[in-house]
């Protein structure tokens, strides 16, 4: 067994697009439409679905605002170059919200990032 994706709800597919593969550099995976039930969805990775875990962006046509809620967390992703890689997703406008450095209690480097619906997406130095 292994996990397949986690599947977000978007408000607007296009900046989710621009987020998650220009932003954060994944790749547009698959992208697929029903038009019987009204809903796009969008595939995105830094793998194919084979071997990794990706995100299904599922836009709802019509109505696509939702309550967050107070369940969810956070999605968590490594990269090599935290400060750097913060520095570029503000000068993009990316809401930094958490900005690098140790976590409380610990030596590991973490950033908090918002993506374009207000998703938490924890950053994690050397993964």
């Amino acid at each position: 067994m292994r996990m397949l994706h986690t599947m977000l709800r978007v408000e607007n597919l296009d900046a989710s697009l621009h987020f998650y593969t220009e932003l954060m550099g994944m790749r547009l995976l698959r992208k697929s439409e029903n038009k019987k039930y009204e809903y796009t969805l969008a595939f995105v990775g830094y793998g194919d679905e084979e071997n990794s875990t990706v995100l299904e962006l599922t836009y709802n046509w019509g109505d696509n605002t939702y309550d967050k809620g107070n369940a969810y967390g956070h999605i968590a992703i490594g990269v090599e170059d935290i400060y750097g890689f913060c520095k570029n997703l503000e000068a993009h406008g990316a809401e930094v919200y958490r900005q690098p450095g140790p976590v409380k209690g610990g030596s590991t480097v973490i950033a908090f990032v918002r993506d374009p619906d207000g998703y938490a997406i924890e950053l994690i130095e050397g993964r």
